[in-house]
């Protein structure tokens, strides 16, 4: 669908979701754990997280970066003791990506201050607010996922 064939009404909450997608993640980057990792190394480890060891390749593919950026990326988190690099089971040729329980732990806190964060903004919205959101989330997810 093009956005033109969209009506007024859908076109300005398109662009209301836009911008306050935009400020509120630009707002939970601040709440990191770590503040030594750059957002790409910290969206490579939560990749690692949600989608198990992967090869450099489908790590790239997945964070939308070229292989030799990745390669450097999974160099920086090896020397900080966050991935490891493990022969592929099936190609000598390729290696396999994995995070380490260090990088676990991280992960955890960093979600665990940021859901703390964001319970703290939601106090002030009203009853009616927080049931809009909490039914807004699962579409959100999808929408993350598409």
């Amino acid at each position: 669908m093009n956005v033109t064939e969209l009506s007024e009404d859908d076109r300005a909450a398109v662009n209301s979701l836009r911008s306050a997608v935009m400020r509120l993640s630009r707002r939970l980057r601040h709440q990191r754990v770590d503040e030594s990792l750059s957002p790409t190394e910290m969206s490579v480890l939560g990749t690692l997280a949600r989608c198990g060891s992967a090869t450099p390749g489908e790590l790239a593919r997945k964070e939308h970066v070229q292989p030799p950026s990745m390669t450097r990326i999974v160099a920086m988190l090896e020397a900080k003791d966050l991935v490891r690099r493990d022969p592929h089971p099936d190609d000598r040729r390729q290696v396999v990506v994995s995070q380490t329980e260090q990088a676990e732990a991280m992960l955890e806190e960093s979600r665990r201050k940021r859901n703390v964060w964001l319970a703290q903004l939601t106090e002030g919205l009203t009853d009616d607010e927080r049931a809009v959101l909490r039914a807004a989330a699962p579409v959100l997810e999808k929408l993350a996922q598409l």
